[in-house]
């Protein structure tokens, strides 16, 4: 009862990947989310494997439990619904009227045949916070339109940024490993539902939420977005490279490759002291960052250079020493080895409530006062909800 948001009560209605991102994170921080799911399959992330915390069994339609479900819907509480049936959305009803926070990522106007959309709802609970979730929005000429998150990074210019540059081996758009638009939608709707829950508590008025993929894909270009409205100029692919800031790019050492991150003038100054060419942070063309970014062409092939010269360790370990900012390129294993991930926490041992073990990875916010207790497995499919 300690938690954060210990007093709210959310009804996830979403699937997929944003908006469970989104309840997860409010799961994390107290609030009792309870997660409303198709009778029979569930959630369609629970049957996204191999690989599988839980094997499905068609010949039982048991959809199982993917390992990709346990990465965004751990906390919850689990209701198997067919809200297509009146009885079955008049219990969905039911539940909005004990409820703080729906959250639901169904089509615009989805939900509206059903009697579940913002107005209906408001009238039986007149302070609810309604978080809809699309990939385009409620207005516009793309609003019926489906949004998944590797069609909005190549819409919303993620992918003409990312990748190796034109012309080169490899060279072509390239999606981002992660999913990365869904996850900052998920914290983008967190954020909205947060701050819509305060003035609630001012003005006694639920709200109205309207997030779109396509939106917040392009309010995090960030500096490519300002880079283009400064200069009129589109942003290519530099690779690993930084389009603001020089070096700022992985090297091949001699014998594996290494992640150099030169923020400011004088770390620059303190690599090249380091490797043994200190007048280069005198040349006039290398001396400042925005030097270096207009001449890297002539810059980066030196630094290579220089790095080939001795393996991957020699150099982090010396880089560490002089405070030049630098890092291996970890693979995934390696990370949850990495002692710093190991210190923080951030693998989770628990199990579900058949006693199947999972291993998650936790929460990144750290309270000192109220820590999180973001260890509750993800639900089982129709896991009983007390006083709903």
């Amino acid at each position: 009862m300690n938690a954060p948001l210990a007093h709210l009560r959310i009804l996830d209605l979403s699937r997929i990947l944003a908006g469970p991102w989104a309840t997860q994170l409010l799961a994390d921080l107290g609030a009792e989310v309870i997660k409303i799911e198709r009778t029979g399959t569930g959630d369609d992330t629970r049957s996204w494997g191999p690989p599988f915390i839980i094997n499905p069994d068609p010949a039982q339609h048991d959809p199982g439990m993917s390992a990709y479900f346990t990465c965004t819907n751990r906390g919850k509480h689990s209701l198997a619904i067919d809200f297509t049936q009146p009885q079955g959305a008049q219990r969905v009803r039911e539940l909005v009227a004990n409820s703080d926070v729906v959250v639901e990522n169904f089509k615009v106007g989805g939900l509206a045949k059903y009697g579940l959309d913002y107005e209906n709802l408001r009238v039986i609970k007149p302070d609810l916070v309604y978080c809809s979730i699309t990939g385009f929005g409620q207005t516009g000429p793309y609003a019926q339109r489906s949004g998944y998150d590797f069609l909005i990074q190549g819409m919303g210019g993620l992918m003409s940024v990312t990748g190796q540059p034109e012309g080169t081996p490899g060279g072509e758009p390239m999606k981002v490993g992660v999913a990365v638009n869904d996850l900052f939608t998920g914290l983008y709707a967190t954020v909205a539902i947060l701050a819509a829950l305060t003035q609630r508590d001012r003005s006694g008025q639920g709200q109205y939420i309207d997030l779109a993929l396509l939106d917040v894909q392009v309010a995090t270009l960030a500096n490519q977005a300002a880079n283009y409205l400064a200069s009129g100029q589109a942003p290519g692919r530099l690779g690993n490279a930084h389009p603001n800031i020089c070096p700022y790019q992985a090297f091949q050492t001699a014998d594996d490759y290494l992640i150099l991150a030169v923020g400011n003038d004088g770390q620059f100054r303190r690599l090249c002291e380091l490797a043994g060419h200190a007048a280069l942070a005198d040349d006039p063309q290398f001396s400042t960052n925005q030097a270096r970014v207009e001449h890297r062409e002539q810059l980066v092939p030196q630094l290579q250079h220089w790095f080939r010269q001795q393996p991957r360790d020699w150099w982090l370990e010396r880089l560490a020493q002089v405070g030049v900012p630098c890092g291996p390129i970890n693979t995934i294993d390696q990370v949850f080895a990495d002692p710093q991930v190991i210190a923080r926490g951030l693998r989770i041992e628990t199990h579900l409530a058949d006693g199947t073990p999972v291993t998650m990875v936790g929460n990144p916010i750290r309270f000192a006062d109220t820590p999180l207790t973001a260890s509750a497995p993800p639900p089982l499919l129709n896991q009983p909800v007390d006083d709903t």
